[in-house]
């Protein structure tokens, strides 16, 4: 009598039980009811397809070669068999390669059963319909080809038979999938035998069009199934045409126990390091540019959400960058946390619309502070866990509209594990080697076939995105690239920490990946250099606080190793705005430059200084005064100010109709340097004003999976399994306990004990097994009562079931049932 899953479940020891939760949390969310709701979750089709997406290529050969040795009565297969038919092609695996993927398939119950007698869990075969790319036997499909393919010289003769066109269409259904859609008349073509092969590109995967296929559904190779819309159908390869094709590759197809080789020669991982170090120096820069743009000029948020195309091409112009690098950054900034939305009237928003914008926030501040190596982690993290498809914008959406910057339409909840997936691919090859993006694809189709297949696209702008930011350089994974993976990995996996992603940086240590990182990258300067054409160089990057001062008193020209900054006569005057004096500024040169500071510069200084704050600006309008009636009297003769319309208050005073920043702009542009004043007299210092949307958290999904369940520790798995034993006691004695039903009988019946969604798995999975279930509910008159049925099917809100006892078939409406158990 064969076991089932339940029942071996019941008999796994507590520990045992634990791991199995632990290879498979998904089982945990919520905590099942008791083992028998346990093991319907374990073979529900969302929880089977989880783990499957898991399992490596050569693993989901070996499931699929248990599918295909199953016998018709008992359905089960043993390791034996599977060993038999695994090796049975011209390449055979190693038998320990086989028998240790037939282990980890036990242990995550996926096969359940001794050595001898193992079954394959019911959700497998709805998740993937076809084994191995195999097509279901012709016995299942029509009577006729059963005819055909139960001969096996018959079979042979007929595909020797098939002309080429045919014979090309049955190879590539034999590579799989074994079924394809076939348009509109193609099944009515005649059929000479003498056609051309057909195109390669197959509708769904599979069948091409022509008179071919007519040939083969003559001649039973091919099964019609369906009609489909507008008169097109379905085709199927039935397994043993598909099974005679792979002679040649075995029953399997190629079996590949490890990853495949890469061919790229290594690099050098100096060399590496050193390009993926200069590259995160780059970014830094560039994410600096884009904020400061930001601030000085905020982007508008579109009413249908995110930035608009103009504006992200203005950005890029400025930055000297295409739209999509510009894209990138703009969302890595995001999610960082360092722009964010701000309404009209400063209040924090989340709301997309018309009156909002987006600038830097409040922590854009501490991140500039921040020492280089710290303001690309920052970067680097934000990207390997945010839930944004960078490579979407601009393409469109299913509504033909554009997808732009920070819109919901590039929101994909997948997006970190596909990060993860190729840079943990990079990281397990050996350090510095650069394979070429096709074969990180292939290696990726090994690892997870599942999860990689149909992705190849998110893939490449994976690698594309990683070399961008310095996570890669020259192809391959950085050292420090390789910490700040396993890192980000440790931190996911901690039980301990809430909020999933607490680096050593967070906790007050700079983490790993920044130690490593701030050994390759130069150290930061203090100093620079003032050449006699007034060009301030700074022979490394500066620290912050240097930078502070640069950004006042000098014009940024060039960036690199060694960036370039002039000196001018606006950025004087904008650092005696500022609040510099004449002094101040020949101290700060002095202190600062590895050279003599060049005459000219000091000249430059003297003549600004002396000239600003000899015209005083207020408000009238406007109004302009000055000790120096001979100046005023200038300025209202300056024929490029008439604009301004003057009028002689005093001899001292001049008063204009407009306002102070027009007359200033004005005055400025005339060459005069005048300086504004407050009510009572005193110099107003005109630093910047700089506009912060609100801090906020970074956008970070803190999880590179957050479609997956968390994983816990051992402890609490114990404490879970405890939880279900208890329920597992509980149902026992609710399946011996007397229920009442109408008329005051007592019948033998379950308490209600699980919740709605376990009983419809309950139902579901006793649907397949053509099980006797105790099903509770509430009848027409509010009264609870139980019945003894076997499910038939479950649809459009009901379950209808057959009572064997009556004989008769009940409809039971699935939101009046209560419980569910099954008899035992």
């Amino acid at each position: 009598m064969t076991t089932s899953l339940a029942d071996q479940l019941r008999t796994l020891s507590d520990e045992s039980l634990a791991a199995l939760l632990r290879l498979r949390p998904d089982l945990v969310v919520p905590v099942p009811a008791d083992v028998s709701a346990l093991a319907i979750r374990a073979q529900s089709r969302v929880s089977v397809a989880r783990a499957l997406d898991g399992l490596d290529q050569f693993t989901l050969l070996i499931l699929d070669a248990a599918r295909l040795t199953r016998h018709p009565e008992e359905g089960g297969t043993s390791t034996e068999e599977i060993l038999a038919l695994a090796t049975a092609g011209p390449h055979p695996p190693a038998p320990t390669a086989v028998r240790s993927a037939v282990d980890r398939l036990r242990a995550l119950f996926l096969l359940h059963g001794p050595e001898h007698d193992l079954h394959v869990v019911g959700g497998v075969d709805e998740v993937s319909p076809y084994p191995a790319g195999l097509g279901r036997p012709a016995s299942e499909l029509d009577p006729r080809a059963a005819a055909v393919c139960t001969d096996p010289a018959k079979l042979r003769r007929t595909l020797l038979a098939a002309p080429p066109s045919a014979r090309a269409i049955l190879d590539r259904l034999a590579a799989g999938p074994p079924v394809g859609t076939v348009p509109p008349g193609a099944l009515e073509a005649p059929a000479t035998g003498t056609e051309d092969v057909l195109p390669p590109d197959l509708v769904n995967g599979g069948a091409p069009t022509g008179s071919p296929i007519r040939w083969l559904v003559e001649h039973r190779l091919l099964v019609r199934m369906s009609g489909g819309k507008g008169g097109a159908g379905t085709v199927e390869l039935p397994r043993e045409v598909g099974l005679v094709l792979r002679r040649d590759s075995g029953p399997l197809g190629p079996l590949r126990t490890s990853p495949p080789v890469v061919a790229s020669p290594p690099r050098e991982a100096k060399a590496v390091d050193s390009a993926g170090a200069g590259q995160t120096m780059e970014v830094v820069r560039q994410t600096e540019a884009l904020l400061e743009n930001l601030a000085a000029e905020p982007a508008p948020v579109l009413r249908s959400g995110g930035v608009g195309v103009r504006d992200l091409r203005r950005l890029a112009r400025g930055l000297g960058l295409d739209d999509q690098t510009t894209a990138l950054l703009f969302e890595v900034a995001y999610a960082a946390g360092l722009v964010g939305e701000l309404d009209l009237t400063g209040a924090a928003t989340t709301r997309y619309g018309g009156d909002q914008q987006i600038l830097p926030t409040g922590g854009y501040e501490v991140w500039r502070a921040s020492s280089l190596a710290q303001r690309w982690e920052q970067l680097a993290r934000a990207w390997l866990t945010m839930t944004r498809q960078v490579g979407l914008v601009g393409q469109r959406d299913d509504r033909d509209r554009p997808i732009s910057v920070l819109s919901a339409e590039a929101e994909r909840a997948g997006a970190p594990a596909a990060r993860h997936a190729v840079l943990a691919t990079l990281a397990d090859l050996a350090p510095a080697t650069a394979p070429t993006p096709d074969e990180v694809l292939e290696l990726l189709d090994w690892r997870a076939p599942r999860r990689a297949r149909g992705r190849e696209a998110a893939h490449r702008e994976v690698l594309a995105e990683a070399a961008q930011l310095g996570v890669t350089g020259l192809g391959a994974l950085t050292s420090y690239g390789r910490l700040l993976l396993a890192d980000v990995t440790d931190a996911d996996e901690r039980a301990d920490d809430p909020l999933g992603l607490l680096s050593e940086a967070e906790s007050g240590e700079p983490s790993t990946a920044v130690r490593a990182l701030d050994a390759l990258l130069p150290a930061p300067v203090d100093h620079f250099l003032v050449q006699a054409d007034l060009t301030v160089v700074v022979p490394g990057p500066p620290d912050p606080t240097l930078a502070g001062e640069l950004d006042a008193v000098a014009e940024h020209e060039s960036a690199g190793g060694a960036s370039v900054h002039r000196v001018t006569t606006a950025s004087v005057r904008r650092a005696l705005d500022a609040g510099y004096s004449a002094d101040d500024l020949h101290a700060l040169f002095r202190r600062r430059s590895r050279t003599p500071v060049p005459q000219g510069l000091s000249y430059l200084v003297d003549d600004v200084a002396r000239k600003h704050g000899g015209l005083r600006v207020g408000s009238a309008g406007g109004y302009v005064r000055s000790d120096d009636e001979a100046l005023l009297t200038e300025v209202l003769s300056d024929k490029r100010l008439e604009a301004l319309a003057f009028r002689r208050l005093a001899p001292t005073v001049l008063a204009t109709p407009y306002q102070v920043g027009r007359m200033l702009t004005a005055l400025r542009d005339a060459g005069y340097a005048p300086v504004p004043e407050d009510a009572s007299g005193a110099t107003v210092l005109a630093r910047p004003k700089t506009r912060r949307a609100p801090a906020r958290m970074p956008a970070a999904t803190h999880s590179l999976d957050p479609l997956a369940a968390p994983r816990l520790p051992m402890p609490r798995l114990l404490g879970v399994v405890e939880q279900i034993r208890r329920g597992e006691a509980a149902a026992r004695a609710a399946r011996r306990a007397p229920a009442v039903v109408r008329g005051g009988a007592a019948r033998t019946g379950p308490v209600p004990a699980h919740s709605h969604s376990d009983a419809l798995a309950v139902l579901q999975q006793a649907v397949r097994d053509k099980a006797l279930v105790w099903v509770g509910y509430v009848d027409a008159h509010g009264a609870t009562a139980s019945r003894l049925v076997r499910p038939v099917s479950i649809g459009a809100g009901y379950l209808r079931a057959e009572d064997e006892r009556t004989e008769m078939l009940h409809t039971f409406a699935l939101h009046r049932i209560t419980a569910a158990v099954r008899e035992d």
